[in-house]
């Protein structure tokens, strides 16, 4: 994407009143890793200082002020680090969000075990109902997050039977899918061990994480609200995993139950879900077996 003028002017505003100085040299380096949004590392005076991004706001509406509101929710815990948010704007068509640069360093076993011990802190601080007061985004997916006093009904009726209908519709899931997908939502009482709603990153896959230059964690993206914790625990085994001694950690402060792998596996059909509404049917393999393991 090719930044306007406009844009381009609105940082330099943004950051001369942040710095409370000129600025006479600005430069925008476009970065990899957004599947979603454009993004770019903001250079000042030769000085990488600000991640930068930018996406459609009629498209995602809100999308980056409900971005920010997670990101302040988590930080508000004073639980584990987050980049710190400079400015968020709308200009045109154009939704804008501009964060601290955050330098990166070498993820050391005493890295994955401060994430451990951290998140599992961070689970730890709850809420009366599960769910959260405003709706947000998945990635680019609304998500839906009307309170419910159970995990469960919560489960099925704000994260796996929307997104079912949706991928129906589209023709990514069979009439064969749907019986299915009843099946395992009458286990799901069984299934799940009763704890108080946690305060979830929602999309701790491991893309949405910094190892800072400390060898300190810090979480980037979220989709907050408050679920159960496999949620999180679960999408860290998606694409790629985290190390052993970041479960280690994890378990040793807040231990987990003796199930927990089969409540991962099905809280990870909600990602994969998704992914198969966003990407394609090389999600459905994965979908189909962990439906065909619950029936």
């Amino acid at each position: 994407m090719i930044l306007a003028e406009n844009v381009k002017n609105k940082v330099k505003e943004i950051v001369a009143t942040r710095l409370n100085a000129p600025i006479h040299t600005i430069h925008f380096q476009a970065v990899g890793g957004g599947s979603i949004n454009d993004t770019y590392q903001v250079i000042i005076h030769n000085q990488p200082l600000y991640f930068f991004k930018i996406n459609s706001a009629s498209r995602f509406p809100l999308l980056f002020e409900k971005e920010q509101k997670g990101l302040t929710h988590i930080a508000q815990q004073g639980i584990i680090k987050l980049p710190e948010v400079i400015a968020s704007a709308t200009i045109d068509d154009h939704q804008l969000l501009l964060l601290e640069w955050i330098p990166t360093g070498e993820k050391k076993e005493v890295f994955w075990r401060k994430f451990g011990e951290q998140l599992a802190a961070l689970h730890h601080c709850s809420s009366a109902c599960f769910g959260l007061e405003y709706d947000n985004y998945m990635g680019s997916v609304p998500q839906l997050n009307t309170m419910q006093i159970s995990w469960v009904d919560f489960f099925i009726h704000k994260r796996l039977r929307p997104l079912v209908d949706k991928c129906f519709k589209k023709e990514l899931l069979q009439p064969k899918h749907i019986p299915l997908f009843e099946k395992l939502y009458t286990q799901l009482p069984n299934l799940f061990n009763h704890e108080p709603p946690a305060l979830l990153h929602c999309d701790l896959w491991s893309g949405n994480y910094l190892c800072n230059a400390n060898s300190e964690p810090v979480l980037i993206d979220p989709a907050i609200y408050y679920g159960h914790r496999s949620v999180d625990m679960g999408m860290t085994t998606l694409f790629g995993g985290f190390q052993r001694p970041f479960y280690e950690a994890y378990q040793y402060h807040y231990p987990l139950p003796r199930n927990y792998a089969e409540q991962w596996e099905v809280c990870n059909l909600y990602p994969l879900l998704i992914h198969l509404l966003l990407f394609g049917q090389g999600y459905l393999s994965s979908i189909n077996k962990t439906l065909k393991a619950f029936q």
